[in-house]
């Protein structure tokens, strides 16, 4: 069993290894076998492209579509390599030498021109090679003129061209690495090899259609057109071609000339004479004129990498050296640039390269003046830009960056607005310089024609100036940048509290910010986000109430301080669809979010967003905010906020203070006001406190053995005193106190220390509310007369 199990893994890791070792044509072809493993062992599927003879192995794109280069493709079955039939099922077939197998793959016509040429004795005979044999249809394509030439001088024209097709050594497909150069038995001359992802594997542009055919001296590769040498670079080949002149003298004019004529594996697509002469002349000029943007332009033609057109399948879209990306596609038997039919010639093969011609100029943004770039759905804001004259305010040699918003911005009601007012608002979609994306940081002023400044502000994923964020889309052109905006922009032009005064609405607010002394932060300079609470937000108070509120200046201040926060956040910088932390300037965190393009903060929705101050952004809210983690002790105060906000359930919370290292008093306290009594006292001591309220009056007493003694203790705050008389007695028995209280107004704590406990009185609006915390027992000896607080 365990050796039975060890086979297995060997055989497992050896395939592994195999199939690794495999090159994309290889498992191009172990898929096909698997799309035919119904019709038996040894059939592998293949599509036809209809109306053709043309066919592929499939990949899962193909397949799946249904189509290649957007024509339907219909699956085929044919036997694998090295296979045929013999009823009722598939036999491998015996191994023979090159000549022989030219038979086997039916690469009939190139096994008669060996014959002809004096090859046959060569390809029978001992050696290693490797036959890149076009096919009968491959001959039928060739011209008649060029294949009359070949036939009528076969001692050496036809033998030279078969040479041409053959490689001294023996080369599978998996060897046939993308980029390789090999050199063919006709004058060492190379011969070019790519291997693409997709499976293609192409000779000279020429493609494998079946390939691995084994022989006893070298193996088969059946191509699809027949190759001719190449020793020219792209240079030589645009240099001597008359219809290139135009590329030509434009190639030497950006310096771009003898990079053509380097070695590399270059794709250039090259605009013909009658390409550059349907670009206006005006724009020709300017090209001529600009050395960056002639090269940016000649760059944009040129890819990094050989694509020939057999390889293509569909739509695909590559890098060129200018930078930005094209999309090289087929439509049946037509190649494609950019979803456009502009190929005339395809598969001009050089040493460097390949060269397909093109009867129309490509022209990339990066050589396109910045108003240029507008079109689209960018196209009503490049006409009212020109409309209004805002163009002639562009100097020509000056760069601007263009906020464009889209078409959906115009709205009727802005297009209705008076022109004046509508120039001012356009002005400030476009700034003076260039600023790309990369260029543009959080707080960064960008200064506008009309001489308004705008702030960016940089979000986790967005980028946004004023109130509106930068949507996917930004392009570069010769002389600026543009960027497109979801909306108008609002340029700030007030304070916060200049806003909020003149709109109305907000009295109360501002009423209360003005009692808790922050008026000022609506005035001053910085970036602050605020969340105003409308009137609305107050309707529920009486007169009463919000005097309370200004009576507890700290309370007020924490409640204010809790609808600001340091940074400008607008609703186009939230993530969609998770909660965004803010942190307040009262120190707790304000969640946000953003969901089916409505705001929401701390689940209230804002009623408007985004009116943008000199001094940050507000966001009106209907609700008064309040933070979850804090408490509220003040009964009063909480009665109130509970009534004030109905979204949260505010909290009671009862403090717990040390007095030693193991004993605790309990005191209801408003925590907002940040307001704790500290207390020293031994262990014994009874005492009371004012938590809040009126002033108050307290005696302490305190009887320690034999006769009682006591202390008085008096405090007195303001306004009618109240008073609480506390009497113990300690003489071995068992401790009592006794808690008078005269004026409800007061809130009491009154504390004994014993040696293990703590009993706390709380006195709130007349009640008497005993809550009494345990610590630990200890030994009275180990604690003393320790003083704590």
């Amino acid at each position: 069993m365990k050796l039975l199990c060890a086979t297995a893994f060997a055989l497992f890791v050896l395939s592994a290894l195999d199939y690794a070792d495999s090159s994309a044509y290889d498992k191009i072809v172990s898929h096909s076998r698997i799309r035919a493993r119904k019709e038996g062992p040894n059939v592998c599927a293949l599509q036809q492209v209809m109306g053709t003879k043309k066919k592929y192995f499939s990949t899962c794109r193909n397949w799946y579509h249904g189509s290649i280069c957007g024509k339907k493709a219909a699956m085929s079955n044919f036997l694998c390599q090295s296979y045929k039939k013999l009823n009722p099922t598939a036999v491998i077939a015996p191994i023979d030498h090159v000549y022989g197998s030219l038979g086997l793959v039916s690469a009939t016509s190139t096994q008669n021109y060996a014959d002809i040429s004096k090859l046959k004795s060569e390809i029978e005979g001992p050696g290693s090679f490797t036959f890149f044999a076009p096919s009968n249809d491959a001959w039928d394509k060739l011209d008649s003129e060029v294949r009359a030439a070949l036939v009528s001088n076969v001692n050496i024209e036809l033998f030279n061209a078969m040479h041409y097709h053959m490689v001294n050594k023996r080369l599978l497909t998996k060897d046939l690495k993308n980029g390789l150069k090999v050199t063919s038995m006709y004058n060492d001359l190379g011969l070019h090899i790519n291997h693409y992802s997709n499976g293609v594997v192409t000779v000279n542009c020429a493609r494998i259609i079946y390939g691995n055919q084994v022989a006893t001296n070298g193996v088969v590769h059946v191509i699809d057109r027949v190759i001719t040498s190449v020793g020219n670079t792209i240079k030589d080949v645009i240099e001597v071609n008359e219809d290139l002149s135009t590329l030509s003298d434009m190639a030497l004019s950006a310096e771009l000339l003898d990079k053509l004529g380097q070695q590399g594996h270059f794709t250039l697509f090259a605009p013909t004479n009658d390409a550059f002469d349907k670009i206006d002349g005006e724009v020709m000029e300017r090209l001529l004129r600009d050395k960056d943007v002639l090269k940016a332009l000649l760059n944009y033609h040129l890819l990094d990498s050989v694509q020939c057109s057999e390889a293509i399948m569909a739509g695909t879209s590559y890098e060129t050296l200018e930078g930005n990306n094209i999309e090289i596609g087929c439509d049946g038997e037509s190649l494609t640039v950019n979803g456009i039919k502009m190929v005339l010639k395809k598969d001009i093969v050089t040493s460097n390269g390949v060269i397909h011609l093109i009867d129309q100029v490509l022209m990339p943004d990066s050589a396109k003046q910045v108003m240029d770039l507008l079109g689209g759905s960018l196209s009503t804001f490049g006409d009212m830009v020109a409309e209004l004259g805002i163009t002639t305010e562009m100097m020509a040699d000056a760069e601007y960056t263009l906020l464009a918003p889209l078409n959906a911005a115009f709205t009727d009601e802005v297009m209705s607005m008076d022109q004046r007012d509508l120039k001012i608002i356009l002005e400030n979609h476009v700034i003076k310089s260039r600023f790309g994306l990369g260029k543009l940081y959080n707080g960064q002023r960008l200064e506008t024609i009309g001489g308004k400044y705008l702030r960016v502000f940089i979000y986790r994923t967005a980028v946004c100036i004023e109130n509106s964020c930068l949507i996917r889309g930004s392009k570069e052109g010769s002389n600026g940048a543009l960027h497109l905006m979801r909306t108008m922009l609002k340029s700030a032009e007030k304070t916060m509290f200049e806003i909020l005064t003149e709109r109305g609405g907000f009295s109360v607010f501002l009423s209360l910010m003005e009692a808790a002394g922050l008026t000022d932060l609506l005035k001053q300079e910085g970036d602050f986000t605020l969340f105003a609470p409308s009137n609305k937000a107050f309707s529920v108070l009486s007169d009463r109430d919000v005097a309370l509120l200004k009576s507890n200046p700290n309370a007020l201040k924490t409640i204010l301080l809790y609808h600001f926060s340091n940074g400008v956040v607008i609703g186009g910088g939230l993530e969609s669809g998770v909660t965004n932390l803010v942190k307040s300037l009262q120190g707790s965190k304000v969640h946000m979010k953003l969901a089916n393009s409505t705001v929401k903060v701390n689940s209230v929705q804002l009623q408007e967003a985004d009116i943008m101050a000199t001094n940050g952004a507000i966001h009106v809210v209907d609700q008064v905010l309040y933070p979850e983690d804090i408490p509220v002790g003040n009964q009063d105060l909480l009665a109130l906020l509970r009534r004030l906000i109905s979204y949260i359930q505010i909290k009671v919370n009862y403090l717990f203070i040390t007095i030693s290292d193991f004993m605790k008093y309990e005191v209801l306290i408003f925590v907002i006001m940040k307001h704790v009594v500290f207390l020293n006292a031994s262990v014994g001591y009874t005492f009371c406190w004012v938590v809040e309220g009126e002033p108050s009056f307290t005696k302490v007493t305190r009887v320690v053995g034999g006769e009682p003694s006591f202390t008085k203790v008096t405090r007195v705050i303001e306004g009618e005193p109240s008073f609480t008389k506390v009497t113990r007695v300690v003489e071995g028995e068992p401790s009592f106190t006794k808690v008078t209280r005269v004026v409800e107004a007061a809130h009491f704590c009154c504390c004994t220390l014993t040696c293990g406990m703590c009993v706390c009185l709380l006195l709130i609006e007349g009640r008497n509310k005993p809550r009494r915390v345990l610590g630990k027992q200890r030994q009275r000896e180990k604690t003393g007369n320790k003083s704590a607080s």
